[in-house]
């Protein structure tokens, strides 16, 4: 029986991973990754609400709601009446270039197009690479504005670096300049306007394009590689890796007496404070619907949450084989052996011991290993969504992800069984019902 399990697991995980390369393939800007969840959620019978609309909600049916289209919050009505929301949330956005409105720049013959920095990149990795444009238009259409997402689907760009002749010093360290090297090659001086090409792409006039939020992407297709096919190479797998597996899992539960709650936030990378980050009032706002919806008003609102707990999915910077010096001596995650659990005494990270204990049981219930991360105390890391969400909507929280290689690298690498161990354990959370009391839990 165990052996069948375990070989169960590992065809599923190896279909995941197909699954997820094909949708970070398919998601080259956060505009396509919420697109794409929609029309995942449509399919599945979920019905999209408007913040601008009143919420008429039915039970055991499953609702969704976007704000600014790059955050998505999905739920799901039990039959009878919920006791609180089983939550788990992740981020969409990358370290990336956007475009500035006035993109174009003549150069030794060349045409540029200028950038600024999105997040905190390991820049040098987007060099040499064939790259593309993708993000959203807004585009002036019978007397309105509407909204097209724009794939310029081929490789169009590269940063070239420089020749290690002229600069010989290169591999001793260099100090990347954004505003200089970093500026990607369009085309020759002369040729079709950059401008011109969006509008054919879009399929619209050039002079109808009022707005536009454009990003740089890398073309590379992620890959599963390794002797045991156990690696995953990828770009933005911080963090669409725990987006699509907490979709898979929420997607996949078995009913429950809570609403399971999937959030997926924009604006991470910069730090959240956006009117679509997790430090918005996104997620309160459609909690306070939703029970507002089941006639429960405020006192409701706030005794559902006393039963309500959170998980905040990102990934973890693993040990790294060639510096294992920068992890802390006993608090390291590796690939291939588990959920990891992140600790930070600063509140970086909001696990503490209720929900780790929480956390772990439910792991522990699925059969899901699970391993613990915290800094090395002289090198402070990053926060992510837990700490910043729990201003808002103060419950339990426990900080999770998987671990992987080269964070903020334009490509990434993770392990390929840690997937499968995160859709096994959401699609457990999902199915649960949280019982709380002073001191004392139960799932």
């Amino acid at each position: 029986m165990l052996e069948a399990k375990h070989n169960e697991r590992i065809g599923n995980t190896m279909t995941y991973s197909e699954e997820l390369l094909t949708f970070i393939h398919r998601s080259p800007s956060i505009y396509h990754v919420i697109e794409n969840l929609r029309a995942g959620l449509l399919e599945q019978g979920y019905e999209e609400l408007s913040e601008g609309e009143c919420w008429q909600l039915s039970p055991g049916k499953g609702y969704f709601v976007r704000r600014n289209g790059s955050s998505l919050l999905a739920f799901r009505l039990p039959a009878g009446t919920p006791r609180g929301f089983m939550m788990a949330a992740a981020h969409a956005d990358s370290p990336t270039f956007k475009l500035k409105e006035n993109a174009e720049k003549d150069s030794a013959g060349c045409v540029q197009l200028s950038t600024e920095t999105y997040g905190g990149g390991n820049w040098g990795t987007w060099f040499d690479r064939p790259l593309s444009v993708a993000g959203r238009l807004l585009v002036r259409e019978e007397g309105g504005i509407v909204t097209r997402l724009v794939n310029i689907e081929r490789d169009l760009l590269v940063i070239p670096s420089v020749a290690i002749h002229m600069m010989r010093n290169l591999n001793d360290g260099w100090k990347i300049l954004p505003n200089v090297d970093t500026l990607p090659l369009y085309g020759s001086e002369g040729g079709r306007s950059f401008h011109e090409l969006l509008a054919e792409t879009a399929g619209v006039s050039p002079e109808d394009i009022l707005g536009r939020d454009l990003f740089l992407y890398a073309r590379q297709k992620g890959t599963v590689l390794g002797a045991e096919e156990e690696f995953l190479l990828s770009p933005r797998l911080d963090d669409l890796e725990c987006v699509w597996a907490l979709m898979r899992g929420f997607l996949a539960a078995s009913s429950s007496e809570d609403i399971p709650v999937c959030c997926i936030f924009d604006n991470e990378e910069v730090g959240s404070q956006t009117r679509q980050g997790a430090a918005s009032t996104f997620l309160r706002d459609s909690l306070r619907r939703i029970a507002a919806a089941l006639g429960c008003g405020d006192e409701g609102y706030l005794r559902l949450l006393s039963q309500s707990f959170l998980v905040s999915a990102d990934n973890a910077q693993c040990r790294h084989p060639n510096h294992p010096e920068f992890a802390d001596s006993l608090n390291f995650p590796l690939m291939n052996r588990g959920i990891v659990l992140k600790y930070n005494a600063n509140q970086r990270y909001t696990t503490d011991g209720v929900s780790a204990a929480l956390f772990r049981s439910l792991c522990a219930e699925a059969g899901v290993p699970v391993q613990l991360y915290a800094n090395r105390s002289d090198l402070p890391g990053g926060s992510t969504l837990g700490s910043i969400a729990n201003t808002h909507v103060p419950v339990p929280t426990a900080d999770i992800g998987l671990a992987q290689l080269a964070m903020h690298s334009c490509c990434e690498t993770a392990g390929v069984k840690d997937l499968g161990y995160l859709v096994d354990a959401m699609t457990l959370f999902f199915s649960k019902t949280l019982h709380a009391e002073e001191g004392a839990y139960r799932l």
